[in-house]
């Protein structure tokens, strides 16, 4: 039987699950960092695993995303130990998770690989080139104005500062960027992230035959961990539950008349 991690996220006993989401962090991030997203998700009934980090090669993207995959697929079997995997399986993947994810469905292309999802989510997925950082406080305030997760990230000693100033290979977010896999994607992004470029972003999505492009008001780089997370996670639940209805792209909810 799998037994759970700190980074294993399971919903309230007695409800039935509703599926299960892996999730990468981006530059800088550990597991640790996503323990009040998972424990939201979970709270909704979904089973969640936070990934370690993966350590991309600059040299040999292809290595790299191979090592990626052979991390879902292990991460699957593990889970699958304490019985089948509730479906739909979703992959979310922040800054260069998101990148790197958002490449590997691109080059797959393939459903019958074990490890393949019904849909994946890309949050904070960054624009091209480099960026200044400057002092550890100006890096927090380009990632979120939370200030739970400020102290998370500075409390957790295995967080890398200053690496959100390193641009990412170029190769992998032209993968991302280009890509036409026939996959549901849901693209978050915060319209406060000064490492994001919405126009690539809007393209890419118009590009993708199943994408849904989503900006947070006021939401930093760190978008599924700035103030407004519990708005985000509920827009990703949605996604989810939408998935269980196989229209992902239909508005569950839709506002009728409003006066505010």
């Amino acid at each position: 039987m799998s037994e759970l991690t700190e980074h294993d996220y399971v919903g309230p006993h007695g409800l039935r699950v509703r599926g299960t989401v892996l999730v990468l962090p981006g530059r800088g991030e550990t597991a640790h960092t996503y323990v009040r997203f998972g424990a939201r998700l979970a709270a909704d009934a979904y089973r969640v695993r936070v990934l370690e980090r993966l350590a991309i090669d600059e040299d040999d993207l292809d290595v790299s995303l191979d090592r990626l995959a052979e991390q879902i697929a292990g991460a699957i079997a593990d889970l699958e130990l304490s019985g089948p995997i509730v479906r739909p399986l979703v992959l979310i993947g922040v800054d260069s998770g998101a990148a790197a994810l958002g490449a590997l469905v691109a080059r797959t292309q393939a459903s019958s690989a074990s490890w393949w999802p019904q849909a994946v989510v890309l949050a904070g997925l960054p624009g091209y080139g480099t960026h200044e950082s400057g002092a550890w406080d100006d890096e927090l305030d380009a990632r979120t104005h939370c200030p739970v997760h400020r102290a998370v990230l500075t409390d957790d000693a295995a967080a890398q500062r200053g690496t959100l100033a390193d641009a990412l290979p170029g190769g992998l977010l032209d993968a991302v960027y280009d890509s036409t896999v026939d996959l549901p994607h849901l693209l978050l992004s915060g319209d406060s992230d000064r490492y994001a470029d919405p126009e690539v972003l809007s393209q890419a999505a118009k590009s993708l035959p199943r994408a849904r492009f989503t900006q947070v008001r006021g939401a930093h780089h760190d978008v599924l961990n700035d103030l407004q997370h519990r708005s985000v996670a509920a827009e990703v639940v949605t996604f989810l539950e939408a998935l269980r209805d196989e229209s992902v792209l239909v508005p569950i909810v839709s506002v009728k008349i409003s006066t505010w």
